[in-house]
């Protein structure tokens, strides 16, 4: 399975009055990690779009495990946790660099027409990208 891990240096404008990053920011840093992984898939997202398509989020999902402070040293953990040709699952993890789970969660996306919207079939007008998913969720020997 192709991981991403994205670093992330905890900036004061990122936390609340309690001194932990507020709670929308990990969406941010997903976003930052979906982004690389993609990247490192062979794609680049601004490229993706030229071509008449946008990813909009359809779902998401995080769960909170342990604070995350500002001037804390962490990363992000990315990986395609779920694919079937139209819908994408996105897994991550934020962790700290002692190797602690902060942060855990899911965002689904969508390839659908800028214009109208309409879901768009990966595996039909994409083909290299449709086999780059396949090939990311492909189990690794370790």
């Amino acid at each position: 399975m192709k991981i991403n891990e994205t670093s992330i240096k905890v900036r004061y404008q990122e936390t609340d009055m309690m001194g932990v990053v507020y709670h929308a920011n990990y969406l941010v840093w997903f976003e930052i990690g979906r982004t690389a992984l993609i990247e490192d898939m062979g794609f680049l997202y601004h490229e993706i779009e030229k071509q008449g398509v946008v990813s909009p989020v359809v779902d998401a999902a995080v769960r909170f495990k342990q604070p995350v402070r500002y001037g804390d040293d962490v990363f992000v953990k990315t990986w395609v946790h779920d694919y079937d040709g139209l819908r994408i699952t996105y897994g991550y993890q934020v962790k700290h660099t002692s190797g602690e789970v902060a942060v855990e969660g899911e965002t689904k996306h969508v390839i659908v027409k800028r214009e109208s919207f309409r879901p768009v079939s990966i595996r039909k007008h994409f083909p290299k990208w449709h086999e780059a998913y396949l090939h990311a969720m492909e189990k690794t020997e370790e």
